[in-house]
């Protein structure tokens, strides 16, 4: 059980934030589909950061300053990336779904040229294992190793990211900045009805920007954290639409926090599932029940998709998307 929360927390961290982002978008009133693409940019550019570090003597004991600095970077190119989509969308008053779609295919062709051309290979590697640098032990903690720190503790203090903190807190800061903050309820009026926040003096073009930007920083943040904890770090053009995943949690949890988290929960469980099903001991008693099951490996790598399908299906009609979203604003439309 143990093992299944520490690798459940892994998925679940960065795709709440993805899906944070995509609420941040969408709640502005234009649609984010891209975020898969800014999630392979930010995965891209974070394992070149870190890697060129590594490589140019970065020593392993600040190890977790470096992971630091690199969020900020992923944030920044995320950030930079998503105003091509604000900029087609919100300037040029182009159709946000092919807008969003058109970034999808644009980032893994620059990711993936860019490391043939700099590199003369398919996979951009970190030059040292993302484990043995950046994951916590609860060794590192002043605990020996022969602790007890049952089940909780052993998820929150052992074998774990510092990222997983770090985006937790943010998605808890962001959440209260959108729905507790004269800013959020700014953003927010500007994808519900923007003539009228337009008419008590809140420029929508402004915010439209503004709320595409947060989401384009998330969603960098949350692809460098994916890759690193999911795939060593490694940068391969694609994160294997974990983005549209985030879509799905962001649907599901109807563009609510609360309801995004325990959604991002289920999603995470389930990709847990289908990524790790032959090493899960459940139980801790030595038996690897799914593995047993003789189950397909395919079928558990459909899984989370098979259900995000069925979700959506049911629950789509309850759900209820910010109103102007996808509506390009014109001041003179009332």
């Amino acid at each position: 059980m143990t093992f299944l929360l520490q690798q459940t927390f892994i998925f679940f961290v960065p795709l709440i934030l993805i899906a944070l982002g995509g609420v941040f978008s969408e709640r502005s009133g234009v649609i984010n589909l891209a975020l898969e693409g800014i999630m392979i940019m930010g995965a891209f550019v974070g394992a070149w950061f870190v890697r060129s570090m590594q490589l140019g003597g970065w020593d392993k004991e600040n190890a977790q300053a470096l992971l630091l600095l690199t969020l900020l970077l992923t944030a920044f190119v995320g950030a930079v990336f998503s105003l091509l989509l604000s900029f087609s969308a919100v300037t040029m008053k182009a159709d946000q779904t092919i807008g969003g779609m058109a970034l999808n295919l644009l980032a893994p062709a620059i990711v993936l040229f860019l490391i043939n051309l700099l590199f003369n290979q398919g996979t951009l590697n970190l030059a040292y294992d993302a484990p043995s640098w950046f994951m916590i032990f609860k060794t590192d903690l002043g605990f020996s190793r022969s602790s007890d720190l049952g089940t909780i503790g052993s998820v929150f203090l052992d074998k774990f990211y510092l990222t997983n903190y770090i985006g937790i807190a943010i998605y808890i800061l962001l959440s209260i900045l959108l729905y507790t903050t004269k800013f959020g309820l700014r953003l927010r009026a500007c994808g519900e009805h923007p003539q009228a926040a337009d008419s008590v003096g809140i420029n929508v073009y402004i915010m439209r920007y503004v709320g595409t930007t947060i989401g384009g920083a998330l969603a960098g943040m949350g692809g460098f954290i994916y890759t690193l904890t999911t795939s060593n770090g490694a940068s391969t053009g694609d994160v294997a639409g974990f983005g549209f995943l985030a879509l799905a949690v962001m649907i599901f949890g109807n563009w609510k926090p609360l309801n995004i988290a325990a959604a991002g929960f289920l999603f995470g469980l389930l990709k847990c599932i289908a990524a790790c099903f032959s090493t899960l001991d459940i139980n801790n008693d030595g038996v690897y029940l799914l593995a047993e099951l003789g189950i397909s490996t395919y079928v558990y790598g459909m899984l989370p998709y098979v259900v995000t399908l069925v979700v959506l299906a049911l629950t789509s009609k309850n759900s209820r998307a910010p109103r102007a979203e996808g509506i390009p604003y014109d001041k003179g439309v009332r």
